[in-house]
């Protein structure tokens, strides 16, 4: 049987409370959470998880709806400029005549836009990805490094960064040094 609205009232206040108190730092077995009415911290702590469910759900559904309100808008002002992206409108002279037919190049941006901000909306973009290789794009080789053996390699690329740096002032110069 569902619960009486005063029931849900009641949990959503015990909840709150649960969850400023955890905010706070205060543990699951501490007597402020025990004397909101839990019978244990185990309990407390399940109560909780549903809370943080329930509100994840909440969550997803009004970014659902979102997301389906900005579609329709999408929708709407891809409908509108479509026609001007992609049949060539006349292109007239100063005296009113028509020289050439061509697409409306603002509006071929404006739709690309459009489509761009649908994929993000909807997540259809692949991500980027990244990797750090080795040698001949093949895996790191990677081991143990002493204290000692990373500074001589730090060392190395701040004396490298440093014969850089002179090379550069040299031709800036006109010396050689």
């Amino acid at each position: 049987m569902p619960w009486s609205r005063l029931k849900q009232d009641e949990v959503a206040v015990r909840r709150t409370a649960l969850l400023k108190l955890r905010r706070e730092g205060v543990r699951y077995d501490d007597e402020r959470i025990l004397a909101l009415g839990y019978a244990s911290a185990a309990t407390a702590r399940s109560d909780l998880k549903r809370a943080l469910e329930a509100h994840r759900d909440e969550e997803a559904a009004e970014i659902s709806i979102y997301r389906q309100q900005e579609n329709e808008r999408l929708d709407a002002l891809l409908e509108a400029a479509w026609p001007r992206a992609t049949k060539p409108s006349p292109v007239l002279d100063k005296e009113g005549n028509v020289v050439d037919h061509a697409l409306d190049m603002r509006a071929v941006d404006t739709v690309l836009r459009l489509m761009d901000r649908r994929a993000k909306l909807n997540g259809l973009d692949m991500p980027t990805k990244a990797e750090v290789t080795g040698p001949d794009g093949g895996p790191l080789q990677m081991g143990p490094v002493t204290s000692a053996e990373l500074e001589t390699l730090m060392g190395l690329g701040a004396s490298k960064a440093t014969e850089d740096n002179t090379e550069n002032a040299a031709a800036e110069d006109g010396s050689d040094k």
